[in-house]
């Protein structure tokens, strides 16, 4: 845990770094999502400047933060010759602007490419990572660097990991090969293996700020309008909002789903609440992105109705004001918060991977007896 004045050190270090985005890759789209991250970034440019990288980091948060992006550009300046150069230099401020890097060179044109042989991508196939994926991986890594300076192994979904895969990789995370770091990727540590995350040096991700992730959909040509509306339906995910604009086209088709939400909510009171629970379930099990994206903001609306009763200009739906107050005032605060409750389980329970439609029956059950 860092305490004391050394997080604004870093803070500082990473504010150094964006002051010379001029170091940048000339292409700088992949880096321009890596939004509200400074002190992690920080800590990961302290590592780079100082020679301290561990040999396994695990980067938490929600899905959507950059959690990838930041760990493809740790593995390219690993390897960039400019990143490296500019650390080696002495000048403190081509040090810390090194951790972009180049994307021009041949090694960091493999890795965006997808193509470089000492950069090795797990992920789930299909809802885990298997055993026989660990274990050739293991076996990959018996042999030496092809050409990179660091090989960098980074596991996506690393909490889809079996116990079996987990135990598998546990050697090669006690002994390490020579110049091989891993970084594993993942929504929370709780759904790890202890074993794992105690030999990981953990980099927790923070939410993206509501202006921050409007800011990044204005400047992707959205109009302010629909980008405050995305900013506010995405939970802080920039992923999650990229995703949601491309299924509504319009601000008008954004403010309908919410309303339809919102509508659904309020007729948790009626006597026909039930009947018309199972029906809201069955349109929602369809597909399951668009489940969770429904439960999303369905706790964003239920945030709202809570918070109308104390703050009204705090809400973040502030186009459906007149719909909020209206349901605020039919559902007292323990029943929204125990509303809430079971939206989020629900929403934890399809992330687990239960059965969407049963899942979501639950809720609308256990929604209609508040």
């Amino acid at each position: 845990m860092l305490t004391g004045a050394f997080p604004k050190i870093l803070t500082w270090l990473c504010a150094l770094a964006w002051s010379h985005r001029a170091n940048k890759p000339e292409n700088p789209s992949m880096f321009d999502a890596i939004i509200d991250q400074e002190n992690e970034i920080g800590r990961l440019i302290f590592m780079f400047k100082n020679r301290s990288i561990p040999h396994a980091l695990l980067f938490s948060g929600i899905e959507g933060i950059g959690k990838r992006t930041i760990a493809l550009t740790f593995a390219m300046a690993l390897n960039c010759p400019e990143s490296n150069q500019k650390k080696d230099s002495g000048n403190t401020s081509m040090e810390m602007a090194s951790f972009f890097p180049c994307s021009s060179c041949r090694s960091c044109h493999k890795i965006l490419s997808g193509v470089h042989p000492d950069i090795l991508h797990i992920s789930p196939s299909g809802n885990m990572i298997k055993i026989a994926q660990i274990r050739e991986l293991c076996s990959k890594l018996l042999l030496k660097p092809y050409e990179a300076k660091t090989r960098v192994v980074i596991i996506d979904d690393a909490h889809s990991m079996n116990p079996e895969s987990s135990n598998a990789l546990l050697k090669s995370l006690e002994e390490p090969p020579e110049n091989t770091m891993f970084i594993l990727i993942t929504n929370q540590t709780s759904d790890l293996l202890p074993t794992i995350v105690s030999r990981c040096q953990e980099i927790g991700f923070n939410p993206i700020s509501l202006n921050g992730i409007e800011t990044f959909l204005t400047r992707r040509g959205l109009d302010p309008e629909r980008a405050g509306i995305l900013a506010s339906m995405a939970n802080g995910s920039i992923g999650k909002a990229l995703i949601l604009s491309e299924k509504t086209n319009s601000s008008k088709g954004l403010f309908s789903f919410r309303k339809w939400l919102a509508d659904e909510i309020e007729l948790c009171k009626d006597s026909t609440s039930l009947t018309s629970g199972l029906l809201f379930a069955e349109k929602l099990s369809s597909k399951k992105d668009f489940a969770l994206n429904a439960l999303d903001v369905m706790i964003s609306l239920m945030r709202d109705l809570v918070i109308y009763k104390f703050s009204p200009d705090k809400i973040l739906n502030r186009d459906l004001e007149q719909s909020i107050a209206r349901i605020s005032y039919r559902f007292s605060v323990p029943d929204l918060l125990l509303m809430n409750a079971h939206i989020q389980r629900a929403q934890k329970n399809i992330q687990a991977n239960a059965a969407l439609r049963l899942s979501l029956e639950i809720m609308a059950f256990n929604l209609s007896r508040v």
